[in-house]
C-alpha cells in the first residue's frame, strides 16, 4: 500500500514501496490528487509494466538542453548552429519544466508564442525537431522509457511555398559583369554543380579530383550529413582548371580552400553585386534552384540521377528545387530533345 502524508500546508507526499521495486514518490497540492497517482503507479506495478520516472520528473528542460549539447549536438554536421538553437531554448518559459510535466498542450503554446512573435514557419519547424530529437535521445539513450515525446503529437506550422525565383534572360551575364574575379567563380561554379554556399566555400583541393571529375564532399561538408560525390561537367572542369591556374601553389591559404569566404559573406557579396546589376529578388541560394532546374532541362539524366548530383533526401525536396519553364515544356511536347 502507498503511505500518503501531508507535508506542509498544501503539499501531500505519495509513497510506494514494493520489494523488488524501487522506492517510488512524488508531491502533489491535493490528497485526492496524490492518492490518485499512488492507484495508478500501484497497478502498473502489478500489471508488469511499471517504468520509474523519477529521472524524467526530476530532469528539467533546461538541463536536458544542457546535456543534449554536450552529448548530442558535437556529433552533427552544423554544431554551431543547433548549439545556438538549444541556447535560445533554455531562455524560454518552458525550460524550467521538468521533461515528464512537458504535455502536448506546452508544445503548442510554445508554438503560438513564436508565432506571435512573427518568426517564420521553418524557424518554428526547426525548434520543434531539435525538442523532438531531444526527447528521443532522452527516452532512448537516457533512459527515461516512460516519457512520451508530446511534440510528435502538435500539428506544424505550414511552410510557406518554396521559392521560384530563377534567373532571367539576360541577369546571369550582368550579374558577372560586376562581381568580383572571386565571386563570379562562385557563381559560375554554383551554377554548374548546385551545390549549397556552404558546400562551396568549405571546398577544398584535396576533395577535387579532376582526373576523375568528381568533387567528394565528406558528412562534415555536407547540409544533412550525407557524403556524396558529385560529377563534374566539362563546363565546371574548366572553371576550376583557370582558378587552379590562378592560384600560384594550387594550395591556397586556409586548408586548401577554394575561396577565401565566410558563407554570410558570399550573401552579402551577392547582394552588393545584384544592386549593381539593377537585379531584384535575386538570392545566392535561388542559383541551386536554377542549377537544378538546368539540370532537368539541358540534360537526359534521370531523376534519381539528378537526386544524387543535389543531395535532396527526398523527391518531395528535390520537386521543391525544380522550376521548369513552361516554353523548355511546350518544346518537349513538340519533339524536342532535353539539352
Amino acid at each position: 500500500m502507498a503511505s500518503i502524508r501531508k507535508r506542509g500546508k498544501l503539499q501531500w507526499e505519495a509513497r510506494i514501496r514494493r520489494k523488488g521495486m524501487p522506492v517510488t514518490c512524488k508531491t502533489f497540492e491535493t490528497k485526492f490528487e496524490a492518492e490518485k497517482w499512488a492507484r495508478e503507479i500501484e497497478a502498473e506495478m502489478d500489471r508488469g509494466v511499471f517504468v520509474s520516472r523519477s529521472e524524467a520528473e526530476s530532469t528539467t528542460l533546461s538541463e536536458a538542453l544542457e546535456r543534449y549539447i554536450v552529448e548530442y549536438i558535437p556529433k552533427l554536421a552544423h554544431a554551431d548552429k543547433s548549439e545556438r538553437m538549444a541556447r535560445a531554448l533554455q531562455r524560454r518559459a518552458l525550460a524550467p519544466k521538468c521533461l515528464a510535466a512537458i504535455r502536448s498542450k506546452d508544445i503548442a503554446d510554445f508554438i503560438r508564442e513564436r508565432e506571435s512573435e512573427e518568426v517564420s514557419a521553418n524557424t518554428i519547424r526547426l525548434d520543434m525537431a531539435l525538442l523532438s530529437r531531444l526527447f528521443n535521445v532522452a527516452i532512448g539513450n537516457w533512459g527515461m522509457e516512460s516519457l512520451v515525446n508530446p511534440v510528435g503529437r502538435v500539428a506544424k506550422p505550414k511552410l510557406a511555398p518554396g521559392r521560384e525565383r530563377r534567373l532571367e534572360p539576360g541577369e546571369e551575364e550582368r550579374l558577372l559583369a560586376v562581381a568580383t574575379p572571386e565571386l563570379q567563380t562562385l557563381i559560375k561554379l554554383a551554377l554548374e554543380t548546385a551545390m549549397r554556399r556552404e558546400e562551396l566555400v568549405t571546398l577544398t583541393w584535396r576533395q577535387i579530383d579532376l582526373g576523375r571529375r568528381v568533387v567528394s564532399l565528406g558528412a562534415a561538408n555536407a547540409k544533412n550529413s550525407e557524403a556524396r560525390s558529385i560529377p563534374l561537367s566539362p563546363r565546371a572542369i574548366e572553371i576550376l582548371r583557370a582558378l587552379q591556374a590562378e592560384q600560384s601553389t594550387g594550395l591556397p591559404a586556409q586548408g586548401g580552400r577554394l575561396f577565401p569566404f565566410h558563407p554570410d559573406a558570399v550573401t552579402k557579396a551577392m547582394a552588393r553585386a545584384c544592386k549593381f546589376a539593377g537585379i531584384e529578388g535575386l538570392h545566392f541560394h535561388d542559383l541551386r534552384h536554377e542549377a537544378t532546374s538546368r539540370l532537368f532541362e539541358n540534360t537526359d539524366l534521370d531523376i534519381m540521377e539528378i537526386r544524387s548530383i543535389t543531395g535532396h533526401k527526398s523527391l518531395q525536396m528535390l520537386a521543391r528545387y525544380t522550376h521548369l519553364r513552361t516554353d523548355r515544356l511546350a518544346d518537349r511536347l513538340a519533339g524536342m530533345k532535353r539539352g
